[in-house]
């Protein structure tokens, strides 16, 4: 039991932030360059156009925040495969185009992934991660937390090998480095992109 909740426990900071941020820009994003309340303009209003346009984002983030929230229950009894099953339906969710999707579904593959992880299922796992990466768009905090799955499939893979198979296991955990240092290496092209405020 105490394995299979540390197997996900790490992500749920990280994901909170992430549903938390997104549907505070929504709030915002609908509230910029909308005038202030006056006596002759109600607080309330009907949706413009741009308010309806992103409510699919909308539906579909709460969508998918309910199924990591079911997740988080099964896993809390120690039902493992019905919480696989809440966080496969995730990946089935008709989310629109939008930068924020991918960074969902990235999160979702890895989730997904370090539960089959704990399945013992290790060719799925990489299957997933593997899709995930495959479809990426854009080097994101996401996408290096997703090669860093891929590299803990590698460790898992390596573990597998070595009792019967040094060579395998050692390029497993060759192939883990690579992901890692994949990792790594878009995370530090990450904080070098973010703006540095002035020293004083």
């Amino acid at each position: 039991m105490t394995r299979l909740w540390l197997s996900a426990a790490p992500f749920l900071p990280i994901r909170a932030l992430l549903f938390g941020g997104l549907l505070a820009l929504f709030v915002v994003s609908c509230a910029q360059d909308e005038p202030l309340p006056t006596p002759n303009r109600p607080v309330t209003k009907l949706a413009q156009p741009k308010d309806v346009l992103n409510e699919p984002l909308m539906v579909a983030l709460a969508q998918a925040k309910n199924f990591h929230h079911k997740a988080d229950v099964y896993l809390r009894d120690a039902k493992l495969d019905e919480a696989v099953a809440a966080v496969r339906h995730i990946l089935a969710i008709d989310f629109p185009a939008a930068p924020e999707t991918e960074d969902v579904m990235l999160d979702a593959r890895a989730r997904l992934a370090k539960l089959l992880i704990t399945t013992g299922e290790l060719d799925g796992a990489m299957g997933i991660v593997d899709e995930g990466i495959g479809n990426s768009q854009r080097d994101s905090f996401f996408l290096a937390n997703l090669y860093t799955v891929r590299g803990e499939v590698h460790e898992a893979r390596a573990v597998s090998f070595d009792e019967t198979d040094a060579d395998a296991a050692r390029a497993a955990r060759k192939d883990a480095i690579v992901a890692f240092d994949r990792s790594i290496k878009i995370n530090e092209a990450l904080l070098k992109s973010l703006p540095r405020e002035p020293v004083e």
